[in-house]
């Protein structure tokens, strides 16, 4: 097949879930297919253009750098989003100048197939019918779960039209799409019954068990959280857990450690480790796997989010149990108390947390289950083949 793959963002430097999900993916997929990549390239001098012969044969990109959170342009942009039909979340990625390389390319190249890698690129398409939409979450679910955990009134009302909005927006994408393709089946059901679209295909996450096994015993102790630390559902979840878990830890294990990896710390998560000298803030790192090999438990305390989290998958590779949210685990084919943990209020968390942290033959058991369970089911080369499967029964234009 010669596939068209359009994200709104390189693949390099790989620091999130999305991209290593398509990254994974692609790097298998490029090598019986011809793949051309679309992207904005937020950063020129960057790796991120040059490493793209990694997973495609072709990339072409258009310069765009949508607002930092941080930024005024952000705040302004949050403004406009009172007015416009659209959610912020979509037309921060409006660009003339995609939309006419996609209607250039798509004329020109005719593809057997084409991929909307989320729903954020689809703003640029000149039109869906012959695309196959890839959703690494349903966007609307994840709407609604940030209004229902807003910090205040103005917030809820707020994060309420964002999730309205982008439940006409989602819906109008996946009705245009020749097919749609989600990461589980729970998020595939979700978005046919939704929507009013079938069927809807879903592949599992998948996981590199060969790069995250320990190649040798470490001493292990403390948690570890692993995730972009500039995601709304991650920044809720460490600050739920700092303030309403780890005390109850504490109260029995006064000297657990708490390491909150992932990039782009947000001045709030950098302040957790200026009130409390057990707490690492690490910011991007190289290599995530050294945390969780040095850890005793991964915590993935979401009380937000949409599709599947990789990092339970990578923990569960690393021989690293886990502790999560039923959010957390959501669309995982995992077993709780075999495989995981799960407990989704604080008292319930934290006796979960304490219960493996007093007992390294119960920790042992639960890393070897879920070991096991990843390395039999889960490898990329599996997941790859499967989501080009879909790609050759849906090649062509919608009926």
């Amino acid at each position: 097949m010669k596939i068209l793959w359009v994200k709104s963002d390189l693949l390099h430097p790989t620091t999130k879930g999305g991209h290593i999900r398509t990254l994974e993916m692609l790097k298998r997929i490029a090598t019986r297919h011809e793949v051309h990549y679309a992207a904005f390239d937020e950063n020129p001098d960057g790796e991120g253009r040059r490493l793209s012969s990694q997973y495609c044969t072709k990339v072409y990109t258009v310069p765009h750098r949508p607002p930092s959170r941080t930024s005024l342009a952000f705040a302004a942009q949050l403004a406009r989003g009172v007015f416009s039909n659209l959610p912020v979340a979509i037309f921060r990625y409006k660009s003339s100048g995609m939309a006419r390389l996609l209607t250039e390319i798509i004329g020109k190249e005719k593809f057997d197939s084409i991929v909307c890698d989320f729903i954020t690129p689809s703003i640029n398409f000149p039109s869906l019918s012959s695309s196959v939409v890839f959703e690494h979450n349903v966007e609307t679910v994840l709407w609604r779960r940030h209004a229902q955990n807003a910090r205040n009134t103005a917030e809820r009302l707020y994060l309420n039209l964002q999730a309205r909005r982008m439940f006409r927006y989602e819906g109008d994408v996946c009705r245009a799409a020749r097919h749609v393709i989600a990461v589980s089946g729970e998020d595939a059901s979700q978005l046919g019954t939704m929507f009013g679209i079938e069927p809807v295909s879903s592949i599992p996450t998948g996981v590199d068990v060969d790069y995250f096994t320990p190649r040798e015993a470490t001493p292990r102790q403390g948690l570890v959280f692993v995730g972009s630390m500039d995601w709304l559902p991650n920044i809720d979840g460490m600050r739920w857990f700092c303030q309403d878990v780890l005390p109850l830890i504490r109260a029995r294990r006064p000297d657990c450690r708490l390491s909150v990896v992932g990039r782009s710390p947000t001045r709030e998560i950098l302040r957790l480790a200026d009130r409390d000298p057990l707490i690492e803030i690490t910011g991007t790192v190289p290599d995530v796997r050294p945390w969780l090999w040095n850890a005793a438990l991964s915590v993935v305390p979401l009380r937000i989010g949409g599709g599947t989290r990789m990092k339970i998958y990578e923990a569960m590779a690393a021989r690293t149990p886990v502790v999560s949210t039923t959010i957390g685990a959501e669309g995982l084919e995992v077993n709780p108390l075999r495989d995981i943990c799960i407990a989704d209020d604080a008292p319930g968390f934290a006796e979960q947390c304490l219960g493996l942290l007093a007992d390294e033959d119960l920790r042992d058991s639960i890393a070897s289950a879920a070991w096991s369970l990843v390395d039999r089911e889960f490898g990329w080369d599996r997941i790859a083949r499967r989501f080009e499967a879909i790609l050759e029964k849906y090649s062509g234009t919608k009926p």
